[in-house]
């Protein structure tokens, strides 16, 4: 398939790809938008927001702002009052959260109640912990996560944004971003499903704090450079951002009993593809992905418009993308 016949199968194929962007053996390889978007615009990259926090956790240890992942996650919430009964929350760590293994109360997320709460955070650990204690289950939630929000702040001093600006966007080129702030629940219903170029924004709850588990809005141009750090094991233009230890053990892969999830295994917020290459990708509904290849040092970002349909391209990128472009 030549690029004309890529340009052709995108459009008719997947026709909700905003940008797509590959980096090679530390170059940029292939660049090209549709859908009426410019390179610099952004899409909401959906759960793919959640690997970006994974490595603003793993930057937060490295720098001591947080010792391990085996810290309890209420010691950084002294003022919480547990409610009356509840054991479990007390042995939850941030190893838990960042593997989708913390056990919570109910099933699915609780989006009206914490987006409904004036501090997102302290409603969602509400539901965290349970009678049925850790069973060290998979267990994928996205509102919940909120609690990573809580405690990067809590262990920094900064906002979600301002972290990700100075640790980890600035570094990389990647622009500054700002927190978006919703009224109400129809304007974050709109934030969610709007199909229009978005700014370099990340949704954030009364408080500040940006959502982990969705709202981050990237282009793909920006999204590879997170491949591309990651296949540079962490160092980016002879800069070290984050370490090699934290990148192995945030790809390390952990098996998901799941039927639901095609089979991938699970690392620190990051779906492991294909454990036997190393190949990992940060995966967002509508088709958003960072896809990260080591052993062909290879890295691309799909930005995409919302399509509920849609879950994940990587079928799409080793099938067609790739075969197109080598």
């Amino acid at each position: 398939m030549n690029r004309k016949d890529f340009d052709a199968y995108v459009r008719e194929k997947e026709p909700n790809i905003c940008q797509i962007c590959v980096r090679k053996d530390d170059r940029e390889i292939f660049s090209e938008e549709w859908n009426g978007y410019k390179r610099t615009d952004c899409t909401h990259i959906m759960s793919a927001t959640k690997s970006i926090v994974s490595l603003l956790v793993g930057i937060a240890v490295d720098k001591g702002m947080i010792r391990s992942t085996e810290e309890k996650v209420i010691s950084f919430f002294p003022d919480y009052a547990v409610k009356r009964g509840e054991k479990t929350i007390f042995d939850i760590t941030i190893r838990h959260l960042l593997t989708m293994r913390a056990p919570y109360k109910g099933k699915g997320d609780p989006w009206s109640k914490v987006c409904s709460s004036e501090n997102w955070t302290y409603a969602s650990l509400d539901f965290l912990g349970g009678k049925k204690g850790i069973t060290d289950e998979f267990d994928y939630r996205t509102v919940c996560l909120h609690i990573l929000s809580g405690i990067l702040f809590r262990a920094s001093g900064m906002k979600t944004v301002d972290f990700a600006n100075q640790y980890l966007f600035a570094p990389l080129g990647i622009p500054a971003h700002q927190n978006y702030y919703a009224k109400d629940a129809e304007e974050h219903k709109q934030f969610t499903i709007s199909k229009y170029p978005k700014e370099n924004i990340w949704f954030a709850d009364p408080e500040g704090l940006g959502t982990p588990g969705y709202g981050l809005c990237m282009s793909a141009a920006d999204m590879v450079k997170i491949g591309q750090l990651c296949l540079n094991n962490g160092i980016w233009e002879g800069q070290r951002i984050i370490s090699e230890k934290w990148l192995a053990e945030m790809t390390r892969p952990r098996t998901v009993e799941n039927k639901y999830f095609r089979g991938m295994q699970y690392g620190y917020l990051w779906w492991i593809i294909h454990p036997e290459r190393n190949i990992y990708a940060a995966i967002g509904n509508s088709g958003n992905v960072i896809y990260v290849d080591p052993g062909k040092h290879i890295a691309a970002a799909v930005s995409s418009y919302f399509k509920p349909t849609v879950f994940d391209r990587v079928d799409f990128i080793e099938d067609i993308l790739f075969p197109c472009l080598m």
